[in-house]
């Protein structure tokens, strides 16, 4: 994980569109995850303890910090495992579908989608959203291009650990269509409520976490939410989710700092200021080519 802030406010026109209905939303069971994930940086591809599994009622306290199995529902559809390849192996590390013009892109951790020791991204990407114990809804997505600062690349900025992927459509559609999308908050501030989902390497389901948000440093937010471990990394950082247009705003992914952080029970982003604005609008501009 790493860390990032700094003042600004980028105009970005975003279109909020309606989700479309995933099938079968219930409480999921906990289980083992078929291997070991990609042995890497962070909090992405070591696998560790599952969680108790979990499905608290609405009026459960948004901020106790414990981790939970979530139902299947629109709001989570859009989050995602991420494997390479295929779905043979085990996913190492998280993602989710954010709102963009050619309504075809993704979050994650930098991390996650840039192999540092080789110089370049990852090429051959896959994204599961809504996976649960091997079945995914909507089938398997292609990532087709991946976006990291330039700074990031060279030095491995933890201020900077957040990458944008482009998937390829899949029977004539594209994600943001199939599942809709949330948008991206720039300078939120350190202290908001927000949900975090994400896939640990050791399960086939998801985990979700509710708390509020702290500064760790003038580019880091902070959070305690438990049980978040290896295959977590690229979690969004969700607020103000409005159940009538099926969205809410990423203000982080889990990653920055330590690559996420070394203990399961605090994570770590880096905050979203104008790098991360200016790099949003960079992998708009580079879409399609």
């Amino acid at each position: 994980m790493r860390s990032l802030a700094r003042k600004s406010v980028l105009p970005l026109t975003l279109v909020i569109v309606g989700a479309a209905a995933v099938v079968g939303y219930a409480a999921e069971e906990t289980h083992t995850s078929r291997g070991s994930g990609r042995s890497s940086y962070g909090k992405s591809g070591e696998p560790g303890q599952a969680p108790p599994d979990q499905d608290p009622s609405a009026t459960a306290p948004a901020q106790d910090g414990t981790a939970y199995t979530p139902r299947r529902t629109e709001e989570n559809a859009r989050i995602g495992a991420v494997f390479e390849k295929d779905d043979h192996g085990a996913h190492f590390c998280t993602a989710s579908v954010v709102q963009s013009p050619g309504r075809d892109m993704l979050i994650t951790a930098a991390h996650c989608a840039f192999d540092a020791d080789a110089g370049k991204p990852v090429d051959d990407l896959v994204f599961a959203p809504d996976y649960r114990n091997g079945d995914e809804p909507t089938g398997l997505w292609k990532v087709s291009k991946v976006v990291v600062d330039d700074r990031w690349a060279k030095s491995q900025d933890e201020d900077l650990d957040v990458a944008f992927l482009t998937v390829d459509p899949k029977d004539g559609k594209n994600i943001q269509d199939v599942l809709g999308g949330n948008s991206l908050g720039i300078d939120r501030g350190f202290n908001n409520d927000v949900k975090i989902t994400g896939y640990p390497t050791s399960r086939d389901t998801p985990i979700s976490c509710q708390n509020r948000t702290t500064k760790f440093s003038d580019t880091q937010l902070r959070i305690q939410c438990t049980d978040f471990e290896g295959g977590t990394s690229g979690s969004p950082w969700l607020a103000d989710y409005d159940p009538k247009s099926h969205t809410g705003t990423v203000i982080g992914v889990l990653g920055g700092h330590e690559g996420g952080g070394d203990e399961d029970d605090v994570s770590y982003a880096a905050y979203f200021d104008d790098d991360i604005a200016k790099l949003y609008q960079r992998a708009q501009n580079e879409d399609g080519d």
